[in-house]
């Protein structure tokens, strides 16, 4: 009998799983913004997500429609999300150019930051935050807590 691995080959330890009032929208929004590949879709007849994944760089994101006979709400539900990701990207400004063209609002335009990444922050059109950054120069633990 062979040995299944507990974590799959493609798959961290922590994978983010969200929900979406539109999950083929906010697929095809991640594809736009974030260069995202579609894994898997498993859609039901009357066309709903039951359960999707994308892969951003090595990363994969689980998504859904709302089910709310599984308490499982998109942000608008919420008036919003708590929730923010952050994506590393090997050019942060061109990114950030990306996801505003496909609809993201920007809530922080690109900026080198004092902890050695250059950054910028989004809101997609579903409600999550998105942090895109480039990691520009190595700061050890000491220089940032000099700098606070």
């Amino acid at each position: 009998m062979s040995q299944v691995k507990p974590v799959p080959d493609g798959y961290h330890c922590v994978q983010p799983y969200l929900i979406f009032k539109n999950a083929a929208a906010a697929i095809a929004f991640c594809v736009q913004a974030f260069g995202a590949t579609e894994k898997l879709r498993m859609a039901g007849p009357e066309g709903r997500i039951g359960h999707a994944e994308i892969l951003i760089g090595d990363s994969t994101i689980m998504l859904a429609d709302e089910a709310p006979q599984m308490d499982a709400y998109s942000p608008e539900h919420y008036g919003g999300s708590p929730i923010s990701l952050l994506i590393y990207t090997a050019d942060c400004d061109a990114v950030y150019a990306q996801a505003l063209a496909a609809g993201a609002e920007s809530l922080r335009e690109p900026a080198d930051q004092p902890y050695g990444d250059r950054m910028a922050g989004v809101r997609d059109p579903f409600g999550y935050k998105w942090y895109i950054a480039t990691h520009i120069k190595d700061v050890s633990h000491e220089e940032m807590g000099a700098q606070s």
